[in-house]
């Protein structure tokens, strides 16, 4: 009964261990700075590789694997003349990866920091992060 009872409680205990890292993460948009592009993954299928534009010189965009905080599907810039940024999704104080109307710099850096997509392209991304959750998206931007 005692040797029962203790290997009850082991199989209890391992199982916390196993499911505390076992929330998926289903969404991954991944920016590589030198390439100027973003691949992004949806349930462990490459579904679009895009163009972006992120920081020109003498602006930075941010690395490191990051989650949305927030989204804002029609947000305007304070800082930057009130500048159009469709789709916005913030992942690190004020940048956000958002449409841009400048569509001839996708390619190349242009941004003052952010990672700027094709609208279309920035649309179907929030939908997916909507879709998905903050905690199940993963934003990773490389040099």
């Amino acid at each position: 009964m005692k040797r029962l009872l203790i290997a009850l409680l082991l199989s209890l205990a391992v199982i916390p261990l196993q499911t505390v890292g076992a929330k998926a993460v289903n969404l991954t948009a991944r920016i590589d700075i030198s390439q100027q592009t973003m691949v992004v993954t949806h349930r462990g299928q490459v579904k679009y590789r895009w163009k972006v534009s992120t920081g020109r010189r003498g602006y930075y965009t941010p690395t490191g694997t990051y989650s949305p905080k927030w989204l804002s599907r029609h947000h305007r810039s304070r800082k930057y003349n009130n500048a159009p940024m469709p789709y916005a999704i913030f992942f690190r104080g004020g940048y956000a990866v958002h449409g841009t109307d400048d569509l001839k710099r996708l390619g190349r850096p242009a941004s003052h920091g952010c990672v700027r997509l094709d609208p279309k392209h920035a649309a179907t991304l929030f939908s997916l992060v909507q879709r998905e959750g903050f905690q199940n998206t993963r934003i990773i931007i490389t040099q």
